[in-house]
């Protein structure tokens, strides 16, 4: 999803909301058009300094001299205040280069408006969540380095899962993604720094609730904590307990028609999450 990206000398107002004259020449040549004013902003202030802040809301162009053009701003006051020197650690979502030294150092140092592609929204909050609650169990990687084809199943290992996971495979081959289990690495000395690094690159996690698993409880709550787009599924109703029954899943049958629907079903998912 596209997002308005602002970064401006001065640094924003600590107000959350008002309105600032910003330079005319530092603009797209659409900056009034109706479309800009519907998307996202990011609000920046120039450099990397940790007493600097960046914000996300929404604003819009309410007047124009020969040298300046009047904003009007509002802060999100859901999403935290991000310092400019931990937003570093998602400089590449948000169109941003990592480093600061020659020609690169221009996203970091020069007043101007330009329009981005990425979820803001998303990347903001798992940095805010990442940055200052860093795992002590296990690492994450920082920034994220998801892999745009990769999905990854959480499912108990026994041999009995065996058909729901070749279902799972069929479907994520089908939406041209990578599928991977947990139990088939080993690069790590730690069996959860595994589990960990697989979902932490994913784009997509299944995970199946069936049996009520501890382990897979365990990932599953890891997977929604780094903000990843998971699907739950179960056969059965009481497999879902309340902590999680206000999510949705696909329900499944373990028998060739059912594993057919399941697979259908997430076919469908996928190509939905893929999309947005």
């Amino acid at each position: 999803m596209p997002f308005n990206r602002i970064i401006w000398g001065y640094g924003w107002p600590d107000a959350s909301q008002g309105e600032v004259d910003y330079p005319v020449d530092r603009v797209p040549d659409n900056a009034s058009a109706p479309e800009l004013a519907v998307l996202p902003t990011l609000f920046m202030a120039e450099g990397r300094d940790a007493d600097r802040f960046a914000r996300v809301g929404s604003m819009q162009v309410v007047g124009r001299s020969h040298s300046t053009i009047r904003l009007r701003y509002q802060y999100d006051t859901a999403v935290p205040a991000i310092s400019q020197d931990r937003l570093e650690r998602v400089a590449t979502e948000i169109g941003l280069s990592s480093h600061g030294t020659g020609s690169q150092r221009f996203d970091w140092t020069h007043t101007r408006w330009s329009v981005q592609d990425g979820d803001i929204y998303r990347t903001l909050f798992r940095l805010g969540a990442t940055a200052t609650n860093a795992p002590a169990v296990f690492q994450v990687s920082t920034p994220p380095r998801i892999i745009a084809t990769q999905l990854s199943v959480m499912m108990p290992f026994d041999a009995g899962a065996a058909p729901i996971y070749v279902a799972i495979q069929g479907a994520a081959a089908a939406c041209r993604m990578t599928c991977q289990r947990a139990d088939v690495i080993w690069v790590n000395h730690s069996v959860i720094q595994d589990v960990v690094s697989l979902i932490d690159r994913s784009r997509i996690v299944v995970c199946d609730l069936t049996g009520r698993n501890a382990n897979v409880f365990y990932e599953t709550g890891i997977a929604h904590t780094l903000g990843r787009d998971t699907i739950l599924i179960a056969q059965h109703q009481t497999d879902v307990p309340f902590d999680v029954g206000h999510i949705r899943h696909l329900r499944y049958v373990n028998n060739a028609q059912g594993l057919a629907e399941l697979q259908a079903g997430l076919i469908s998912r996928i190509n939905t999450i893929l999309s947005q």
